[in-house]
């Protein structure tokens, strides 16, 4: 079981909205302070992308094709992680945090595991597949102690 001790660093993260924090107190009564907030507006791919796909035409036999756009809004998540993951790694290396809890979907916590460095990794104390950056700090503290608690 991964505990919350005094100066832990808690990000919580949902690819467009990232929250730094920090345990001011203990497991038992965590009381976390943020300090710092990282937002990138990342609209729908539709506002995104261009009007009309493109078409590509075939070498071999007469006719058109159209090919996939890229997705400029996964894209911008998968960006999104990698910022972030040279932030934790900037912060680590200056020595801002020992412990380091990620609070992220899934899918983001899949992109960052692959681009973060291993002076970050090796911080990492849990990893909760959630999304709760749009919840208030009080109802942050409650469900990562409950998560960590009930970790195997």
């Amino acid at each position: 079981m991964a505990e919350l001790s005094q100066g832990t660093m808690i990000v919580v993260t949902d690819s467009e909205k990232a929250l730094f924090m920090v345990n001011l107190t203990d497991h038992e009564n965590p009381n976390f302070d943020i300090v710092r907030k990282d937002e990138e507006a990342n609209p729908p791919d539709r506002e995104q992308s261009a009007n009309k796909r493109g078409r590509v035409g075939e070498s071999a036999q007469p006719g058109r094709h159209a090919y996939a756009d890229t997705d400029f809004h996964e894209l911008q998540k998968e960006r999104f992680a990698a910022d972030l993951a040279e932030k934790l790694y900037k912060m680590a290396h200056a020595g801002r945090f020992e412990k380091l809890v990620i609070v992220a979907p899934p899918q983001v916590l899949g992109v960052l595991r692959d681009v973060m460095h291993q002076e970050v990794t090796s911080k990492v104390i849990a990893e909760i597949d959630k999304t709760l950056t749009g919840h208030p700090l009080d109802e942050i503290e409650k469900i990562v102690k409950r998560e960590l608690s009930t970790e195997a």
